[in-house]
């Protein structure tokens, strides 16, 4: 089943404009969840609001939004009368401008969405403003209402499609001088230094995202399966916490060479292992539920 657009409008730069549509990038579907019960009686619990006042419960058509203007005082406004509050970015990205991607610091990013073209009349205009935007390597800026609120995007060209990406504002951004302010830069040894940066020379991979695994998401997993069959829970020992290293010298050479060991003895393995080795591991889905 397709996933359901986040938003439908618009792509527009300057007079050409194509017909878009914006998809989430994630899918939390398969996530593990729980539901809140009553404990007496087994039976899963539902939400209600209940009048402050009162005490008494609201019925859904009493439920409406109010805008505090006074102390106790609130301005009733209507979901249809929101819903009719329509700017520009409602329901069309005009870019505004194009940037370089490094200029924008990463503490503005915030959530990313695939755009495609929605409509097979927009796969042309669609497909011309992608490949200049590619070949001039630069992403445009624009404004989008998402979720009730004008939020400034980044888009960019992704795979054969585009990637917006909504931004932070300004405003609700802590600048670093706020937090760093406070630190001082200590004189290093250059020894260390470089200790650690053969540690660094050691770890070096190419990024593989398939290799990230929710191991919290897998133990909450062994002690629901576990409760099923009407055993114990699992024990797991709790990793044990670091603490402020003392001999910071000691601590680079140990895990510099501790890099290596690990390293050969990796290298080792591989070069013993049977041929058919891959040939004995389960499924794919059944390590997955294991």
């Amino acid at each position: 089943m397709a996933p359901r657009p986040a938003w439908k409008g618009y792509l527009k730069l300057s007079l050409v404009s194509c017909a878009v549509e914006l998809t989430g990038t994630t899918d939390h579907s398969e996530k593990v969840s729980f539901r809140v019960i009553n404990r007496k009686t087994g039976n899963t619990v539902k939400r209600q609001y209940i009048d402050s006042v009162s005490g008494k419960p609201v019925e859904n058509d009493d439920e409406v939004k109010g805008y505090e203007i006074g102390d106790d005082e609130y301005l009733l406004v209507e979901e249809d009368e929101i819903d009719a509050v329509q700017i520009e970015s409602s329901h069309t990205l005009s870019i505004e401008q194009f940037v370089d991607r490094a200029d924008i610091p990463q503490i503005y990013f915030d959530t990313p969405y695939y755009v495609t073209p929605s409509d097979e009349v927009s796969e042309e205009a669609f497909a011309v403003i992608r490949e200049a935007m590619a070949r001039q390597k630069k992403a445009g800026i624009a404004r989008i209402v998402l979720y009730r609120r004008e939020r400034p995007v980044m888009i960019e060209p992704f795979d054969k499609g585009l990637l917006l990406t909504t931004l932070r504002y300004d405003k609700t951004v802590r600048k670093p001088d706020e937090i760093f302010s406070d630190m001082t830069k200590p004189k290093i040894d250059p020894e260390l230094i470089e200790l650690a940066t053969h540690i660094i020379d050691k770890k070096k991979a190419a990024f593989d995202p398939s290799g990230f695994e929710d191991r919290y998401e897998s133990a909450l997993l062994e002690l629901i399966q576990a409760k099923q069959k009407g055993k114990k829970p699992p024990v797991v020992q709790a990793a044990e916490r670091p603490a402020n290293v003392v001999n910071l010298f000691e601590a680079l050479k140990k895990s510099l060479a501790g890099d290596e060991d690990g390293g050969k003895a990796t290298a080792a393995k591989k070069k013993t292992a049977p041929a058919k080795a891959d040939a004995k591991k389960p499924p794919a889905k059944a390590r997955k539920s294991a």
